[in-house]
């Protein structure tokens, strides 16, 4: 695999003015890709200004990612600025954690904007882009597609409904756009990255005061370089845990038990069979919630 196997193309990064987003719009313009980068900080310039020193191409979009209108116009910067739009990577996320019985529906509400409906509206713009592309060429566009999700879809952390609900519909938009959009050559993929941020503070600590930290987010934007490059077209529709030395590959849901009644199910048979299935799982200590 070459140095800089993006050379020529164009990315898109959300989020990008610190944490992972940063690092991942640094990772992709120093392997070669011209960078598109957003977030509703000003501080998103500075980083802009850091690939620019280094030699790269980089210009930025503030705005909020979870505005149409942010979104139609990160494409037509990539498209305006660079000629076309090769790789988009969805980063941009936010917590607004309290228990369910407590969270306030604007809570409910910013996060799902922000993490769902603004990987929807870039995926959306950046797909569309894509089509048409392909239909005028009549060949398949290159385009790559990394959204950003989190272990949270699968474990349900107690006090972050908004948060794993949003995560768990990012996988699911991955999933349905990896399969509605292949024919033109999207590959779309979902991380969901260990990484020591800011905004993970609460949940990882503080780095180690020697040594790796194996939560660095370095240690993450290798996988996003690959799953943008040209040797990962094979790859899509997966969702992959990166962390440390570590990349999981997640298997989707599959069925745990297969339950037969006679005919309909009765009150009775229900308590019997499924209550008992149960009962016998929790005493041989295989349950996964309580």
């Amino acid at each position: 695999m070459s140095a800089r196997p993006l050379d020529g193309r164009v990315a898109i990064v959300t989020g990008a003015s610190e944490g992972l987003g940063r690092a991942e719009a640094l990772a992709l313009a120093g392997a070669g890709a011209r960078v598109v980068m957003n977030a509703r900080s000003e501080r998103v310039h500075d980083v802009a200004d850091e690939i620019r020193r280094a030699g790269g191409d980089a210009v930025t979009v503030v705005g909020d990612v979870g505005d149409q209108s942010t979104a139609e116009r990160l494409v037509d910067c990539a498209v305006e600025a660079f000629g076309g739009l090769d790789i988009l990577v969805n980063n941009a996320g936010i917590i607004r954690d309290r228990m369910v019985f407590n969270m306030s529906p604007e809570e409910w509400d910013a996060v799902l904007r922000v993490n769902l409906r603004g990987t929807f509206l870039t995926t959306r713009a950046a797909t569309d882009h894509w089509r048409r592309h392909s239909k005028e060429s009549g060949a398949p566009a290159y385009a790559r597609i990394v959204n950003t999700s989190s272990e949270a879809y699968a474990t349900g952390p107690p006090g972050a409904a908004n948060y794993a609900a949003s995560k768990a519909g990012v996988v699911a938009l991955t999933l349905s756009t990896a399969r509605g959009c292949g024919s033109f050559g999207v590959r779309a993929n979902a991380i969901c990255p260990r990484a020591r941020t800011e905004m993970t503070t609460d949940v990882f600590g503080d780095a180690p005061e020697a040594g790796e930290d194996p939560l660095s987010v370095e240690n993450v934007t290798p996988l996003v370089v690959y799953l943008a490059s040209p040797d990962a077209d094979p790859i899509t529709g997966r969702v992959l845990v990166a962390y440390g030395d570590r990349i999981d590959v997640m298997s989707a849901p599959t069925v745990e038990s297969s339950l037969r009644s006679a005919s309909r199910w009765s009150q009775d048979e229900l308590h019997d069979v499924l209550g008992g299935h149960f009962v016998r799982q929790a005493a041989t200590g295989q349950v996964v919630v309580g």
